[in-house]
C-alpha cells in the first residue's frame, strides 16, 4: 500500500512539473518572439540578446519536459533507485544552454563596440515591448518558483532562476534604452554586456544546486533526524545518520542503538518505527535504512 501511495504521489507531481513546463514554455515564446522581432526591426543589439535569452529559456523548458520524462520512469534492475537524478542532469543541460547563451549575447556586443556600429532606434514602442514582456517574465518566475518550492523540482526552480535573470537582463535592457534616447548609442552593446553577465550568475546558480545533489549533499539536517528518532520508544541513541538524493525523493540511512536485552522481534519493532516516524515528518524521505546496535557501551 505504502509504495502505491508514493507511486501515485510521484505521478500527480510529475503531471503538474509537466504542466508548469508547457505553460512557461508557450509563454517564453510569446516573449522571445515579441523582443527578438522588434530588436532586429529597430537595430537594438541588447533587444536582440534578450531575445535570444528568451529562446533558451524555451529550449531549457523542452529540455526539462524530456527530463522529468526520464525521472518519472520507475525503478529497474539497472537503476534499484529509481531515475530521479535525471531530473538533476536535465538542470545540468540548463545550465550548458545558459553557457552557450552568454557566449552568443557576448559575442555579438563585443563586436558592436569594436567596429563601433550603433544601430539601435529608440521608440515609444521599444519602451511598450520590453515593459510588457518584464511584467510577463516576472509573472513566470514567481508562478513558476512556487510551483518549484511546492513540487520540491530541481528543474522548475533552475528555470524559474532563468526565467528571472531575463526579467533582470530585461530591466538592463530599458536601462540601456533610455540612455541611447538620451544621445549615448554605446550604452546599447554596454547593457548587452551585462545581459551575458547576468546569464552567467544564472548558470552559476543552476550548477550550484545541481551539483550539490550529484555529489550527495545532506538534504535533511542531521540533528533534526536525531530529534525525531529519539522520541521512538525503545531507543537509547542514534549515531551514523545520512541523507542523500534529490529534494523530492531522500535516501536516509543510520545506526540506531537498542538494549541489547531486546529481542529480534521488538528491535525490528523499533526499525520500522524509526521509519515511519521519519516518513511522516519529512514528506521527501522515500527510504529509509536502519542498522540496530545494542547499547552495550561500544563506541564505533
Amino acid at each position: 500500500m505504502g509504495h502505491t501511495l508514493v507511486r501515485s504521489e510521484t505521478t500527480h507531481r510529475v503531471r503538474a512539473v509537466r504542466r508548469v513546463l508547457w505553460i512557461v514554455l508557450l509563454l517564453n515564446l510569446a516573449v522571445a518572439a515579441a523582443k527578438f522581432t522588434y530588436g532586429v526591426i529597430s537595430g537594438s543589439a541588447s533587444m536582440q540578446a534578450d531575445g535570444i535569452h528568451s529562446v533558451f529559456d524555451s529550449a531549457g523548458n523542452v529540455v526539462g519536459l524530456i527530463g522529468i520524462a526520464l525521472a518519472a520512469r520507475p525503478a529497474d534492475e539497472g537503476h534499484p533507485y529509481g531515475h530521479a537524478k535525471f531530473e538533476t542532469y536535465a538542470s545540468l543541460v540548463i545550465g550548458v544552454l545558459l553557457l552557450a547563451a552568454a557566449v552568443e549575447v557576448g559575442v555579438s556586443a563585443v563586436q558592436k563596440l569594436i567596429s563601433q556600429t550603433y544601430t539601435a532606434e529608440v521608440t515609444i514602442l521599444s519602451f511598450v515591448v520590453m515593459i510588457a514582456t518584464l511584467i510577463i517574465n516576472i509573472g513566470v518566475t514567481c508562478y513558476e518558483r512556487k510551483q518549484g518550492r511546492l513540487l520540491k523540482s530541481e528543474i522548475l526552480l533552475a528555470d524559474a532562476s532563468h526565467t528571472l535573470s531575463d526579467a533582470l537582463v530585461s530591466i538592463g535592457v530599458i536601462v540601456g534604452l533610455v540612455f541611447v534616447a538620451l544621445g549615448y548609442p554605446v550604452a546599447d552593446p554596454i547593457m548587452a554586456l551585462v545581459v551575458m553577465v547576468a546569464i552567467l550568475a544564472t548558470a552559476f546558480d543552476v550548477f550550484k544546486r545541481g551539483l550539490s545533489t550529484l555529489s550527495d549533499h545532506a538534504r535533511i539536517p542531521e540533528q533534526d533526524v536525531y530529534e525525531v528518532v529519539m522520541r521512538i520508544e525503545g531507543v537509547s541513541n542514534a549515531h551514523k545518520i545520512r541523507t542523500r538524493g534529490t529534494e523530492d525523493e531522500v535516501y536516509v540511512d543510520l545506526h540506531v542503538l537498542v538494549d541489547p536485552a531486546m529481542t529480534v522481534l521488538k528491535a525490528h519493532e523499533v526499525a520500522d518505527a524509526v521509519e515511519a516516524a521519519l516518513q511522516t515528518n519529512f514528506d521527501s524521505v522515500r527510504d529509509v535504512v536502519v542498522h540496530i546496535e545494542p547499547d552495550d557501551g561500544h563506541v564505533e
